[in-house]
């Protein structure tokens, strides 16, 4: 699934492809993409205008010139690109928005999981899971006693504690093996157990990871493309992810990999103990 760095790149290229542009025309080729009623969903946009294309967490927001909001998810394989108007589409395209410069936006998903929902501009914070999306992981939103406040209400491991989206908007599988890493911090650690210091390094790191992968474009380790194409790089400034029986870059000592809820994670047995509290 696209985690911030990747969905921010993608918006990026939505605002030199889309942004701007009329729409005169939409083909629905795979209509549970859409969640409101299809045929409203296209009278409501066709001659308006895509006016700029924002992010909130892993959701697009694109903005139209009658005060509509278009709310986005990828989920596991979506994305966009443009042709020339009319140009042939594959069996995974599912929505074709056609402009009137001569161009269309289409949305491929081999999944068929993404989801586009029109709200009106306002109400796109009552959609989905950005009803109760966490803070944006920035040192304007992102701040220090909120994050230790939320954490010492938790008993549960410190991995799933920070792919909830309710906790902190982005993060998903690949970096929070990262920032984990990089704090020293064991995945199945009690969130409720780590130290102000700790605390306090894996806040900085998950702020700093982040913007790092969207400067390297985001990671491509399947399929991800940004709107041009282009697969993203920092797939190899991954210290953990994907490295499971490799060499900790830090120790030498080899990386394990394990199951936490369910979700695939490595980390250096070394450098990230896992650490007994002080009721244990």
């Amino acid at each position: 699934m696209p985690e911030l760095p990747e969905v921010e790149t993608v918006r990026r290229g939505l605002l030199k492809i889309a942004a701007g542009r009329k729409i005169n025309g939409i083909d629905v080729h795979y209509g549970k993409t859409i969640t409101n009623d299809v045929e409203q969903f296209r009278q409501s946009l066709i001659g308006q205008t895509i006016e700029t294309v924002d992010r909130r967490g892993k959701y697009l927001l694109f903005r139209f010139s009658n005060h509509l909001t278009m709310v986005s998810h990828l989920r596991m394989e979506g994305s966009y690109y443009t042709q020339p108007v009319d140009a042939p589409i594959d069996k995974h395209t599912h929505v074709v928005f056609k402009f009137t410069d001569g161009t269309e936006l289409c949305y491929r998903d081999t999944r068929k999981f993404g989801r586009m929902t029109l709200v009106k501009t306002g109400d796109e914070m009552t959609v989905g899971g950005l009803k109760t999306i966490g803070p944006e992981p920035t040192a304007a939103d992102f701040k220090i006693d909120y994050f230790k406040r939320i954490l010492q209400r938790s008993r549960g491991k410190i991995k799933p504690f920070l792919l909830n989206q309710r906790h902190v908007a982005g993060l998903g599988n690949i970096y929070v093996d990262e920032v984990l890493w990089m704090s020293k911090i064991n995945p199945e650690q009690p969130a409720n157990t780590l130290t102000d210091k700790q605390i306090q390094t894996l806040h900085d790191n998950i702020i700093q990871e982040l913007s790092r992968a969207i400067e390297y474009k985001g990671t491509t380790v399947h399929t991800f493309k940004n709107a041009f194409g282009d697969a993203g790089a920092f797939q190899e400034q991954l210290n953990a992810y994907g490295h499971g029986g490799d060499h900790c870059p830090r120790c030498g000592t080899k990386m394990v990999k394990i199951k936490v809820n369910q979700r695939g994670t490595t980390f250096c047995p070394h450098c990230q103990p896992l650490l007994e509290s002080e009721n244990d």
